[in-house]
């Protein structure tokens, strides 16, 4: 397969991966286009393998577990989302929803819960990609997910009125 060809067919779902990641689409985006230009670097090696798709997934995991991607971020940065209100709002609400959640745990939680329950891998694939051993990786997610519940089941703040 050409590498032009693996770009256009797998960068969305990347771009996907990236995100969930990340929780910043500045990052995601910054992040796909670091590993894709290492991977053109690499394609001839990266082409014969068995699973590219998922040798590149790792790579975007290992560049953003990298504390030296971590290092040259850390200039402060505004998010300007725009706001649009049309059909799919609820679902776009609850999506942000649960990307701030995800925001909230530290990287190696978050890494091993999206790559769980967004790309659906085992805990022997998790830990694969995360290099760790696989009651490493049940930890870290059992750790996430308590704290994803609490979140879960805090309310909404109530306001009281003024008169």
């Amino acid at each position: 397969m050409e590498f032009a060809e693996y770009v256009a067919r797998q960068r969305p779902a990347l771009m996907r991966f990236a995100m969930v990641l990340t929780c910043r689409t500045w990052l995601a985006e910054d992040l796909v286009s670091d590993v894709l230009g290492r991977a053109f670097e690499r394609w001839d090696r990266i082409s014969v393998m068995d699973e590219p798709n998922a040798y590149v997934r790792r790579m975007v995991v290992n560049e953003y577990l990298s504390w030296r991607r971590m290092l040259t971020r850390t200039s402060p940065r505004a998010e300007v989302e725009p706001t649009v209100i049309s059909d799919g709002a609820a679902e776009r609400a609850e999506r942000d929803a649960m990307i701030s959640r995800l925001a909230s745990l530290p990287r190696k939680q978050r890494a091993a819960v999206v790559l769980r329950y967004y790309a659906g891998m085992s805990d022997r694939e998790i830990a694969t990609q995360l290099g760790c051993r696989e009651p490493t990786v049940r930890s870290q997610i059992h750790r996430a997910l308590n704290v994803l519940r609490i979140d879960l089941t805090t309310g909404a703040p109530h306001f009281q009125e003024t008169s």
